[in-house]
């Protein structure tokens, strides 16, 4: 079940959040008892919404799982016989660390080789975030957005690399504030080093 409401502030912006009720106040009850177990007074006035905002936010951060990244990139999908290199770059990321919970943010390139079929550039944006909207790892999700590209259009050649820093390397742990960490991977035409160091020279 769903429900909608809206909020209008002094400016007379309206927003809109829909959330499954049922599920929001059972992860809202379980943040509650966590905020309590680690020593807060869960009714104090900061704290008396926040179970019910991490509910949400927690939705929002993680929407990737009910996205079908195939979906979008078929959405708009075109025959053209290009067959030179396409690049989006500097794709925001953002992201969940699966083993602390903690984000990783940075940024994303990916290129492909047409093979009779583009996509919406936008479209490869948006799959990067469908598989960033999901509790992840970094080598992980190179691959899936790798593969995705890869399967559904069939391209004669994916590349993709990340350069992300990690809330878990930097706030605990061994707190690395200015470490960051590439991934890369690659398919097809790719695999050549001339192609791949075209490829890499380009998003520098």
């Amino acid at each position: 079940m769903e429900f909608s409401f809206n909020k209008k502030d002094a400016g007379g912006y309206v927003k809109t959040e829909k959330f499954d009720k049922v599920k929001t106040d059972e992860i809202a009850s379980h943040y509650s008892e966590i905020i309590r177990l680690l020593g807060e007074d869960v009714e104090r006035e900061g704290l008396v919404k926040t179970p019910l905002r991490v509910a949400k936010a927690m939705q929002f951060l993680t929407q990737g799982y009910n996205m079908d990244p195939e979906q979008i990139l078929k959405s708009a999908m075109f025959k053209e016989d290009y067959r030179q290199m396409v690049i989006v770059k500097d794709i925001e990321l953002y992201s969940m660390c699966e083993h602390h919970m903690l984000p990783f943010y940075g940024k994303v390139h990916v290129a492909y080789i047409p093979n009779h079929y583009i996509t919406g550039l936008s479209k490869i944006a948006r799959v990067v975030d469908v598989f960033a909207r999901r509790l992840q790892v970094q080598e992980r999700l190179t691959t899936q957005i790798k593969d995705c590209i890869q399967q559904t259009l069939n391209p004669l050649g994916v590349a993709v690399v990340i350069e992300a820093h990690h809330m878990c390397m930097q706030m605990r742990g061994v707190q690395k504030q200015n470490s960051i960490t590439t991934t890369s991977d690659f398919t097809g035409a790719f695999l050549k080093d001339a192609t791949r160091k075209e490829f890499l020279s380009l998003i520098k």
